[in-house]
């Protein structure tokens, strides 16, 4: 099964709501902080709203 690993890269500080809405329901709450996501179309959607603040890797579980 395909895990994502989702690795937040800057700062929430000035982002817009939406965004930090997105970013924290990811599970994200500090700069360097991983968090491990099955990949699902749910998941993918987020990551593809907030990608300029985040950093993906695939990962096999």
């Amino acid at each position: 099964m395909k895990m994502l690993k989702i690795t937040l890269k800057r700062s929430l500080i000035g982002m817009h709501g939406k965004n930090k809405k997105i970013i924290r329901s990811l599970g994200l709450r500090k700069i360097n902080q991983t968090v491990i996501h099955k990949d699902n179309p749910a998941i993918r959607g987020m990551i593809e709203k907030v990608k300029q603040y985040i950093e993906v890797e695939e990962v096999e579980s």
